[in-house]
């Protein structure tokens, strides 16, 4: 069995309910297929037992019993279980919207502080001097970084660049999309900003890029752009994905949006991300728009760190937070999910590439509750992506996280990156920390006597005749993981 670790190695653990003792199996090289995970906490505070076949979740049951189909078949193999005593088991995180091609670039570009014009001008200066290679090089670490943490799907927004080449960084993103197949499922967006002409689009589809995507607000003419980008995604019979409304004030083209795309099919799917706008519209203004979303089943994803930093430099009095509407967008029923958006990029200087973040900054920054702000960067993102039902229930994709906590409060909150990332039904990633803390004075004469107490016994043997040294640690340390 797959064992968390703990300060001594562990020998043997109970895995079923006849009480049988197994030697644990060493961690084999990722990925590895799972059958059974045992000793499961779910956010609801329930402990379970979850089984597998593939890629699908066949069985939930309380911890230490298994499914009365199960009787006769054969015994679990430890080689494909995962213990997660101590563990919180959630849907996986999925990323709604990433710039994979933009990520890890700040150190690189060392560019001023400021507003989504300022970034976009460092990094068309930057974008410029860039190659496929080096381009997929920091698409793909960052896509690690992001399954390391937990997410086993990414929707990803490459820019049509301008230059001679044009498609270098979507061949960079469907080079890379080719080699984590199977690790991560990677959606790619064609970013065809307005002065992109319609044939490079053409030629991204081509190419494998999945949605068309663009930012019309930024247009001189912004319902003209929207309504070109989706005559391209007519003429492919794509969805969109488009950047809207980025801004705390002047256009408005979600309504617009809703209006072209409300009698496109259910395989075509639509979503707006940003919508920056409707978070500064009183109720009269916000909720027809909200109406018209509605009635289009578009997918609204928020962007909370990215959009906390680039809006608002203009007010630097009471100034505005720069999101979404997300409660009202929740509470009328908007397929809502949220994303990072941008990690150290000129768009965003920080970022930890965790959706555990992107649910925090919905809490803190958008009144968000905890289960709605998990929601969001779990079951309402793959939604929005359009992915299958994912989760701890029978039927469901086995796209699964697991984390060290006892409570969605307390992994929200601690994000401990002590982690297991199932993707497909098989152990992708693992996380494990080790901390060392000097004890506090208070509690060193304690650990103290303690130690003493285990070496007076250490140095007297089983055996009168044995002669192995002892030694007594002089330091009394406190240990967590």
């Amino acid at each position: 069995m797959l064992k968390p670790s703990t300060s001594e190695p562990a020998v043997a653990s109970r895995f079923d309910d006849r009480e049988q003792k197994r030697e644990i199996a060493p961690v084999h090289a990722l990925p590895q297929t799972l059958t059974r995970l045992v000793n499961a906490t779910l956010a609801t505070g329930e402990k379970v037992d979850v089984e597998l076949s593939g890629d699908t979740v066949i069985a939930v049951t309380p911890a230490g019993t298994r499914p009365a189909t199960a009787a006769t078949a054969p015994d679990p193999d430890p080689e494909t279980t995962l213990d997660l005593d101590g563990f919180l088991l959630l849907t996986a995180p999925a990323e709604p919207h990433a710039h994979l091609d933009k990520a890890l670039s700040w150190d690189l570009i060392d560019p001023p502080m400021g507003d989504l014009v300022l970034a976009i001008e460092s990094w068309k200066r930057f974008s410029a001097t860039q190659t496929v290679e080096s381009i997929a090089d920091r698409a793909r670490r960052q896509a690690l970084l992001m399954l390391q943490n937990g997410t086993t799907a990414i929707r990803c927004h490459v820019d049509v660049l301008h230059g001679d080449d044009p498609m270098r960084g979507v061949r960079a993103l469907v080079q890379v999309r080719d080699e984590l197949r199977g690790l991560v499922d990677l959606q790619l967006v064609a970013l065809a900003g307005p002065s992109v002409p319609d044939a490079h689009v053409h030629e991204a589809i081509k190419l494998g890029v999945d949605l068309v995507g663009g930012a019309p607000h930024l247009a001189d003419d912004p319902d003209a752009d929207l309504r070109r980008l989706l005559a391209v995604a007519s003429i492919h019979g794509t969805g969109a994905d488009l950047h809207t409304d980025e801004s705390l004030a002047g256009a408005i083209t979600l309504g617009t949006l809703a209006e072209e795309v409300r009698d496109w099919p259910a395989d075509r799917p639509v979503t707006a991300g940003h919508c920056v706008r409707l978070g500064t519209l009183e109720p009269g203004d916000l909720d027809p728009l909200v109406d018209a979303v509605v009635a289009s089943r578009i997918g609204i994803v928020a962007l909370p760190i990215t959009n906390l930093y680039l809006q608002g430099w203009e007010h630097p009095v009471s100034t505005p937070r720069g999101l979404t509407a997300v409660r009202a967008l929740l509470d009328a029923g908007v397929r809502l999910g949220a994303g990072a958006d941008n990690v150290r990029d000129p768009f965003n200087p920080v970022g930890r590439s965790d959706a555990l973040e992107t649910a925090s900054l919905l809490v803190t920054a958008g009144h968000l509750t905890l289960d709605e702000a998990y929601r969001a960067v779990s079951d309402g993102a793959r939604d929005v992506m359009g992915l299958p039902d994912a989760g701890v229930v029978v039927g469901a994709q086995a796209e699964l996280l697991a984390v060290r906590g006892v409570s969605l409060s307390d992994v929200v909150a601690n994000a401990s990156a002590d982690r297991y990332v199932i993707h497909a039904g098989r152990l992708v990633a693992q996380s494990e920390v080790h901390s060392r803390i000097a004890a506090p004075a208070a509690a060193a004469p304690a650990a103290a006597r303690a130690a003493g107490a285990t070496s007076a016994a250490a140095a007297t043997p089983a055996n009168p005749e044995s002669t192995q040294p002892t030694t007594t640690p002089t330091q009394p340390i406190l240990e967590t993981r």
